[in-house]
């Protein structure tokens, strides 16, 4: 068995024995939400603190991996968008629920402990720099797709009011705070404690393995339920599509080869509870972003090792 299947079976592997923890009633679909908010309280704001402080960004080209990202999102998110609404008939707030879908990689709880397997730190430093900028980008997206296809109000919102939201859900949010305090340290030049050093390694180095296995318990609460087709054609193009524009347009803007594999590899991941957070706030499309997360993350196993192989032999 070559290292990057094993790598892939090992991180998927963790996924599944947290779902069959839960479909067994080994273990209560509330033990993953209460995981899930240790891992993303706690633990991957540490490991991201941690990177933070000892990352060494040269090279790394930001502005063209972020470009190849993005224009990989913003495809998937369209395509997402226009089948959900043309293809099969469902209003705008389900198309952003559809593109949201196609587009939203789980670049946290399953990203982060999946780059640190195949491509080490030196990898993961890459993703942070993703993370960093993927998390307010996609908010602020949501939250004016949100206000353009949600419900109408007596009246508008006002834009300021609207910005005050974001900035406060942004620097509340535990990843980027992680990522802020640790540039902040970074900037300090002051060495970390040794006691606040073994603290962090305690807690940052089971984040991954926590991460995985509360996704797989959280994944069992969601299930399967109607809306299987278009479902099915959504996780197409997460799985597909995106990482094939990623592809391109790292191979187009000349990215360094580890810097090309990431993002390759993040643009496939599947989608992760954002989609079926953003139905829940629309009142529309739950069934059908649970049912597009649990199908994409089931065939990942698959297709994200392809890409990978792909990816590799595109760019070393």
């Amino acid at each position: 068995m070559s290292p990057l299947v094993e790598t892939v079976l090992f991180v998927f592997g963790l996924v599944a024995l947290g779902y069959l923890s839960g479909a067994t009633g080994y273990l209560r679909t509330e033990t993953g939400d209460a995981l899930s908010e240790f891992a993303i309280g706690v633990a991957l704001p540490l490991l991201l603190f941690r990177t933070m402080i000892g990352a060494d960004f040269n090279g790394s080209a930001p502005w063209a991996l972020w470009a190849t990202y993005f224009i990989a999102v913003a495809v998937a998110w369209t395509a997402g968008h226009l089948v959900t609404t043309r293809v099969f008939g469902r209003d705008g707030q389900a198309g952003v629920v559809g593109g949201v879908s196609s587009a939203f990689s789980n670049l946290v709880l399953l990203g982060i402990p999946f780059m640190l397997g195949v491509f080490g730190q030196e990898g993961f430093e890459l993703l942070s720099l993703i993370v960093s900028v993927h998390l307010p980008t996609m908010m602020m997206a949501s939250i004016i797709l949100f206000e353009m296809f949600g419900p109408r109000r007596s009246e508008p919102m006002h834009p300021l009011v609207i910005i005050r939201d974001f900035l406060r859900k942004i620097l509340t949010n535990p990843l980027i705070v992680g990522i802020l305090a640790g540039l902040a340290w970074r900037a300090t030049g002051v060495p970390m404690p040794g006691l606040a050093t073994r603290f962090v390694d305690a807690l940052a180095n089971i984040a991954g393995p926590v991460a995985l296995f509360a996704m797989g318990l959280g994944l069992r609460k969601f299930g399967i339920s109607g809306n299987i087709k278009p479902a099915l054609v959504l996780s197409v193009l997460k799985l597909m599509l995106m990482p094939a524009v990623a592809l391109l347009f790292a191979w187009l803007f000349g990215l360094p080869p580890l810097s090309a594999k990431v993002a390759v590899a993040a643009a496939s991941l599947p989608s992760g509870v954002n989609s079926y957070l953003i139905a829940t706030q629309f009142g529309t499309g739950q069934a059908l972003a649970s049912n597009q997360m649990t199908i994409a993350t089931a065939c990942a196993v698959v297709t994200t090792a392809f890409w990978l192989t792909v990816a590799t032999m595109v760019f070393g």
